[in-house]
């Protein structure tokens, strides 16, 4: 059964709200390896209630850190030593693995969410936003992801249709545009779950 980190190309660009999406059309089971900021709730209960899904299919954070910071900054105010090679992939399918921020985000001084994809080997989404700026910051995660050999599963847009755009990051990148969620101007997990239907394909996460 399938199995997905979803990464992205910048914070606050739509992730979340994807993985959520994903995650309910899949009936799959959730994880955040590490929480950073507790002040506004944790992403998982974002996606629990965006989703629909039950308790059991969250997945606990392995790391909770109180700033919303970067990971390995948000640990070190906390007085917290985040084990890369601790953060093993949950054995069971299917699965959604949101990481935080973008792919070279640093979980220490000198790892990166990146080198962890690397070590699990999962199919990678890359999710990115339609505007402006988001050709220049998609291809940099790609080649990122692809000079650590990360398997790219393709690309997820979040945001108004830019073809464009959309088109440009696929085909210099050499990716698969897997759809796009519109911006929704209210969260709703019914709202969320038909945009999705209508943006993607299901039979591309099988």
């Amino acid at each position: 059964m399938s199995a997905f980190v979803v990464t992205g190309t910048d914070t606050g660009i739509g992730k979340t709200v994807f993985s959520a999406a994903l995650a309910g059309a899949m009936g799959a089971h959730y994880w955040k390896p590490v929480q950073s900021g507790l002040a506004d709730g944790a992403d998982k209960d974002s996606v629990a209630a965006l989703a629909g899904l039950s308790a059991e299919r969250i997945i606990p954070e392995a790391y909770r850190l109180t700033e919303p910071l970067s990971p390995h900054r948000a640990a070190e105010l906390d007085g917290v030593a985040i084990d890369p090679d601790g953060l093993i992939l949950p054995e069971i399918r299917p699965l959604v693995v949101e990481g935080a921020g973008g792919a070279l985000v640093p979980l220490t001084r000198e790892v990166t969410y990146a080198d962890i994809f690397a070590q699990w080997g999962l199919l990678t989404i890359v999710v990115a936003r339609t505007a402006l700026g988001t050709i220049n910051h998609s291809l940099l995660t790609i080649e990122a992801l692809r000079a650590r050999r990360v398997p790219i599963h393709g690309v997820a847009f979040v945001g108004e249709a830019n073809e464009d755009n959309e088109a440009t990051i696929c085909e210099m990148g050499q990716v698969r545009r897997l759809g796009r969620l519109p911006l929704l101007p209210a969260l709703a997990p019914e709202a969320l779950s038909s945009a999705f239907e209508q943006g993607f394909s299901l039979e591309d996460f099988s």
